[in-house]
């Protein structure tokens, strides 16, 4: 087996989370501008609490801060991407985790949303958001894992390089058709799942 662990981003790579920001700030545009200065400021960063994050960004985008809380109130209610059920339905019986930018109480919210885990890693744990190494290592460290035996499943293009830097290599669901990172290079890139299994059960690398 050439992985014995496959980690996963959550909020973009497992979970529509983008319906739910859309529908709550009332458009899609007004949806995508408020989770992009979501991610502008908590990117990389030491760990602040994410309920702030998302009013702090609701500020930003023009959003109201009741909006703001309806959202806060309503997270989990996300639904996973039609191709996901199938894919973690095959993945081999390898340990699975989760590296999310979230606090500890969301991530676990949602994160009941996407299926059974061995593990949810969050910035609140970790003390730090992607792609801070500190998030993936702390999901390897405590499954005694090696980055090299983990294919993890990058949502967007920060989790490709973060994930890359600490020795994991990277299955890109670039499901936003984001333009492709500067500082590394996915192993793969679909616009989905659809592609998962043929790439941990290869043996050579497939790009």
């Amino acid at each position: 087996m050439r992985y014995r662990a496959v980690g996963f981003d959550l909020l973009t790579a497992l979970l529509n989370t983008w319906a739910l920001w859309s529908d709550v700030a009332g458009s899609r545009a007004a949806g995508m501008r408020w989770h992009g200065a979501s991610q502008d400021l908590l990117r990389g960063r030491e760990y602040t609490p994410f309920p702030d994050i998302v009013r702090g960004a609701a500020r930003a985008a023009g959003v109201t801060q009741e909006q703001a809380e309806e959202l806060l109130s309503r997270w989990g209610e996300f639904e996973p991407w039609p191709d996901v059920p199938a894919a973690l339905e095959h993945l081999g019986g390898r340990r699975t985790f989760i590296v999310t930018n979230c606090s500890k109480e969301l991530g676990l919210r949602a994160g009941r949303r996407a299926g059974r885990f061995d593990l949810i890693v969050t910035a609140e744990e970790a003390g730090a958001y992607k792609p801070d190494p500190r998030p993936y290592r702390t999901a390897l460290e405590t499954l005694s894992l090696a980055a090299h035996d983990v294919l993890f499943v990058a949502g967007s293009a920060h989790d490709v390089g973060g994930a890359s830097r600490v020795g994991m290599d990277v299955y890109w669901a670039n499901r936003g058709g984001a333009i492709a990172p500067t500082d590394a290079t996915a192993l793969r890139v679909e616009p989905d799942l659809s592609g998962l299994h043929e790439t941990l059960e290869s043996r050579h690398p497939v790009r």
